[in-house]
């Protein structure tokens, strides 16, 4: 299942902007719970509700996403045509109302994945799988690698386009086309932090965070020290999956297109642990591998994942696989 891009996307932005804006998302019907989290809060969670005891995948969403974003909607309704249960945790301030704790979330809430994951096993009796998308693929990728054999309650992980390297991915995104990104993120993260200043006057710095125009200086003033961090380089190096990489345990695919503005391919890791797939293909973009004609489609990248999850492994010819595998041992 090798990827190969449309013709008529070119490009690495292209890769990444037309499938999030213009390819018409599957229709999908959620069933929405909250659950009260340990420090007051709330957390949204939208299920999909498969057959009893087919498997079960847990979706982790990237920055400023939700159930509603492309990939979100594509893979659920993959697992819903093949009679499989799903779930998507919202991370706190993305389900559409503001959470209520003086935080909001990051890409090394391994904690967070921790509490969610043990929350939703229970919920069946078969297969169960976690799949995260660029940020949440990050974050998914820390808590595997942190908890090693006590992840091994999932039977199958899979991140897509995680930003593995989160120093580098950011200066990717402090310059040229790709400050593009960066004002998207900032136009909704910038007026949540406003509201959140208004529960807890003094939080921050509001001059500084009015101020920021990428996302080191945001980071810097509310991602890293609400979330335990020292600084925007502290949070950036501490958080990078990148280095528990070697620690994973659990099957765990990590895709991510060598043409991903967020993360340039010549930042990406080539070591990892045996349990670790690396699959970097030339082209995807950011979470976009369109497929077909115009005005294309969202299915191969769920399938892609399906796939892996099920055990079909690697999409790398023997020969390939051998050379990987000698990298990843060194």
């Amino acid at each position: 299942m090798r990827y190969t891009a449309p013709f008529w996307l070119p490009s690495g932005h292209l890769q990444t902007i037309y499938p999030a804006i213009a390819i018409p998302k599957p229709p999908v019907a959620f069933r929405r719970e909250r659950w009260d989290a340990h420090d007051g809060d709330f957390v949204d969670v939208d299920f999909v509700d498969g057959a009893p005891g087919k498997p079960f995948v847990v979706l982790f969403h990237g920055l400023e996403g939700s159930s509603n974003s492309h990939y979100a909607r594509a893979l659920m309704a993959a697992i819903a045509a093949r009679g499989w249960s799903g779930a998507v945790p919202h991370f706190r301030g993305c389900s559409g109302e503001p959470n209520l704790a003086p935080r909001f979330y990051h890409s090394g809430d391994a904690q967070e994945i921790d509490w969610i994951i043990r929350r939703l096993r229970p919920r069946t009796t078969g297969k169960f799988y976690a799949v995260g998308v660029s940020l949440g693929g990050n974050a998914l990728l820390r808590w595997l690698g942190e908890s090693q054999h006590e992840a091994e309650i999932v039977d199958a992980a899979c991140a897509v386009s995680a930003p593995l390297d989160l120093a580098r991915g950011g200066e990717s995104l402090s310059s040229g086309f790709n400050m593009l990104y960066t004002r998207m993120f900032l136009l909704t993260l910038k007026p949540k932090c406003i509201a959140k200043l208004d529960q807890f006057p003094g939080l921050f710095d509001r001059d500084a965070l009015l101020s920021a125009r990428d996302l080191y200086a945001f980071d810097n003033v509310v991602t890293a020290p609400l979330h335990g961090y020292r600084d925007t380089d502290d949070y950036w190096d501490r958080a990078s999956a990148k280095h528990v990489l070697g620690d994973i345990t659990v099957p765990t695919l990590v895709l991510n297109a060598r043409n991903d503005p967020f993360l340039p391919g010549v930042h990406l890791p080539d070591r990892a642990s045996p349990s670790v797939t690396l699959e970097y293909p030339e082209q995807g973009g950011h979470v976009g591998f369109a497929s077909g004609g115009v005005p294309g489609s969202l299915d191969w990248l769920p399938q892609r994942l399906i796939r892996f999850l099920e055990g079909e492994g690697p999409t790398r010819a023997p020969a390939e696989r051998e050379v990987c595998e000698a990298v990843a041992h060194g």
